[in-house]
């Protein structure tokens, strides 16, 4: 006999090891197993010995499908009870358990004996079958079985005992035998239900004689041969089979007409949800029959790009202007969600919407950057009705010139202080001008101011001056950004350099002093910037360190290793000295100056007491941190130039709100339209050197979730269902007569841009006339 450990020096053997090695030691000529288990699945089939040699298996702490697909001569015992499955599928093998089984013993078995020496689970039994070449399964159960026993039983012969199954007000469980077209189940106990076309019946010679030759097999089997003379009163017992197909009475069909008038619905289980209108159904229906209802969802989900953008630009709405020769109003489209197409759109910011472009999967992003340069310089006019309201707004970067932007296009008076000579916060003086054009940052404020925001600069908010513009305006916005530098306590932090001033001073056309060998900790954008302005004021040689990987873009990780400058990472800082910085492992960089720009914190001493998070502001559901004060931009969270614009946006949304005495209710963010829905095989790749140039990107644009007006809906509906109406403003959509439509989809098949889609038609679960019961 051949012994198997399942645990071998604490570790447990795998399932397939386990079967791998009994079929290779089946292989070789063994015959007798005895296998201490773990829980493993499928012991004991199905295998073959060479020689036809019967398989012996004594198994302990088995799992699942004990015997399953086990063939003939392969005789299983399992000490105790086990799990689900128990000779699922035997096609001839003698399975033995000494204790319970679980559920589904027997499931589907077509040969062979199963023998359970307890009770056994839900649906023990279920499918077993008879195939008349060969001889019949059996499934012996010392006790009882759990409810939908016997399920779509076929063939084969099962015994219920029901010893030590007093208490169970059925010992076949709840509903057995359902759906059973075959075979015999031998029932001692108690049976609650069983389906009308099942007969519960007292047994004959011939089931007399089965149990009897079959009874002491199965009690010597499972151990429990005690039991013979209490299991031998055969009038304790009876038989389920089902009826036969001669006794099965025909079912005399309804007049259907009689059926549909006088008895469908009437008094049935759904009598009191639904009426019958009475009308016959052709296969193929219009109006409120049809099984599916086209929509032409224009613009209900957001394009990829409007929905990776921060600032929420519908590029999309921009290329279809530029589709339809609108150039005008395609580049002022843009300027309704920011007033930085140019500086930020256009130059600094990542485009995180040309990362979502579908057009990317095609060939190459839109040029959504490039596009938004476009508008740099475009001029709109000024409001021409007044609400009379009056904003006053704290800080002059992005976040508070984009609020002031969209708050005097809404109508209010609104005006900015700053503490710097120059509005522009971080966008005009810290990043470095190498970077950004600062004549476009000039022109971009003066658009604002244009548009009649009013400037107020050199002015330090203190606790009395914030008091003060509290009493003279509507409403305040708190927009001043993070201009404090942030590090950790490192020993030697007093020697640092902040990056912030550092780059401050360079773009206020100072010469800051800069050291031969730099060290800047930081690999962001900023800490990139410091780098380079370091060594355009003279540094040597400039090394960046970073406890992870740079987080910088790779341009401007590119610009500073073409100066020379490298970047060290892993490196956490420990200490600074006037030689250098060390590392926590002690690594040391020489450098006679140190500067860190590892991210900046908003200085908010003039507020009083509100809620923060660490140094940040935490305004409540409607944007405010105070009855009229609201707050944006970096003093919220630090982000991107663009997170600080989208931030403002909404938050001049709530104002508007706010001023208006409305309730604050801000806009939820759209739905990205599915890819599934777009239609990528009408557009046809583009190499780099055809690419068209951004006023010509409508060529390439797949308008997702936008109507083109490409009109292949319209040419494509086989039941001219559609039609096109165009509006006084230009503007159009696509309407469906529901009189013609058929609900084929094939609109939302050709359209490429995902604005038709198809729904279940709700009103074919409707019933529109009320039964008369009278």
């Amino acid at each position: 006999m051949l012994k198997i450990e399942t645990i071998r020096n604490h570790e447990r053997m795998s399932t397939q090891d386990l079967l791998l090695e009994i079929e290779a030691a089946v292989q070789s000529g063994e015959t007798d197993f005895d296998i201490a288990a773990s829980g493993q699945h499928d012991i004991g089939g199905p295998l073959w010995h060479p020689n036809g040699k019967t398989l012996k298996f004594h198994v302990t702490n088995a799992g699942q499908r004990v015997g399953s697909m086990c063939l003939p001569n392969t005789e299983i015992i399992v000490e105790g009870s086990t799990s689900a499955d128990v000779g699922w599928l035997n096609s001839g093998g003698i399975i033995t358990v000494k204790g319970d089984a679980g559920d589904t013993a027997g499931h589907c078995s077509s040969g062979g004996k199963i023998y359970i020496g307890g009770r056994a689970g839900t649906r023990t039994g279920s499918l077993m079958k008879h195939d008349p070449l060969y001889e019949e399964p059996e499934l012996w159960i010392l006790k009882n079985v759990g409810s939908f026993s016997f399920e779509f039983m076929g063939g084969g012969r099962a015994v219920i005992c029901g010893v030590d199954s007093e208490n169970f007000s059925s010992v076949t469980g709840e509903r057995p035998c359902v759906g059973m077209v075959g075979g015999v189940v031998y029932v001692r106990g108690k049976i609650a239900d069983f389906p009308e076309d099942i007969l519960c019946l007292e047994l004959d010679a011939d089931d007399i004689q089965f149990l009897k030759s079959g009874m002491n097999h199965f009690l010597n089997a499972v151990e429990k041969s005690e039991l013979i003379a209490e299991l031998s009163d055969w009038h304790e017992w009876k038989k389920l089979r089902p009826l036969t197909f001669d006794e099965k009475k025909p079912k005399v069909l309804p007049d259907m007409s009689a059926f549909r008038k006088n008895d469908w619905i009437k008094g049935g289980i759904f009598s009191n949800v639904a009426t019958d209108d009475f009308v016959v159904l052709n296969t193929v229906n219009r109006g409120k029959y049809r099984l599916r209802v086209p929509s032409w969802d224009n613009a209900k989900f957001a394009a990829p790009c409007q929905f990776m953008c921060p600032t929420g630009i519908p590029t999309q709405q921009r290329i279809n202007h530029l589709r339809q020769e609108k150039i005008d109003e395609a580049l002022k489209l843009v300027l309704k969600y920011t007033p930085f197409p140019g500086s930020v759109c256009g130059t600094l910011c990542p485009n995180p919407c040309m990362e979502g472009c579908t057009r990317g999967t095609i060939d190459e992003s839109i040029k959504i950057g490039a596009l938004g340069l476009e508008s740099a310089y475009v001029e709109i006019e000024s409001p021409k009705v007044s609400t009379g309201k009056r904003v006053g707004i704290i800080g002059g970067g992005v976040a508070g010139l984009t609020a002031a932007w969209q708050l005097r296009l809404l109508g209010h008076e609104v005006t900015v202080f700053d503490e710097a000579n120059e509005i522009g916060g971080k966008l005009a003086q810290v990043i470095p001008h190498s970077r950004i054009s600062h004549d476009l940052i000039v022109a971009e404020v003066n658009r604002i101011e244009k548009l009649g925001v009013k400037f107020v600069t050199n002015c330090k908010v203190d606790a009395d001056k914030f008091n003060e513009i509290c009493n003279d305006f509507d409403a305040v916005l708190v927009t001043t950004g993070g201009h404090k530098a942030r590090y950790f306590p490192w020993e030697g932090a007093e020697l640092l350099t902040h990056g912030i001033e550092f780059l401050k001073a360079i773009n206020r056309g100072e010469k800051p002093q800069v050291g031969k060998n730099v060290v800047v900790i930081g690999g962001g954008n900023s800490g990139m910037d410091v780098a380079t302005s370091a060594y355009e004021q003279g540094a040597e040689n400039v090394v960046v360190v970073d406890v992870v990987k740079p987080a910088a873009f790779a341009k401007e990780i590119q610009r500073l290793e073409n100066f020379g400058g490298k970047i060290v990472w892993p490196f956490m800082t420990k200490k600074i000295t006037d030689e250098g910085i060390f590392s926590d492992d002690g690594r040391f960089i020489e450098a006679d100056q140190v500067i860190v720009s590892i991210g900046e914190a908003p200085v908010l001493d003039f507020l009083p007491e509100v809620k923060k998070f660490r140094d940040w502001l935490v305004p409540d559901a409607e944007k405010k941190i105070l009855p009229k004060v609201f707050a944006a931009g970096d003093v919220i969270k630090p982000g991107r130039l663009t997170d600080a614009i989208g931030d403002a946006r909404l938050t001049a949304v709530a104002i508007d709100e706010f001023l208006r005495g409305e309730k604050i209710s801000l806009p939820a963010k759209k739905k990205i339209v599915p890819s599934a829905n777009l239609s990528k095989k009408y557009f046809e790749k583009c190499h780099h050197c055809d690419l068209p140039d951004p006023m010509h990107e409508h060529l390439r644009c797949v308008s997702c979730g936008t109507c083109r007006d490409c009109r292949m809906c319209l040419n494509s509906c086989p039941e001219k269902a559609i039609s096109r109406i165009e509006h006084e403003d230009g503007s159009w959509e696509y309407v469906s007569d529901e009189s013609k439509c058929i609900g084929c989809g094939i609109c939302a098949g050709v359209c490429p841009c995902g604005v038709w889609n198809l729904q279940d038609n709700p009103e074919e679960i409707k019933m529109y006339r009320t039964y008369d019961a009278g």
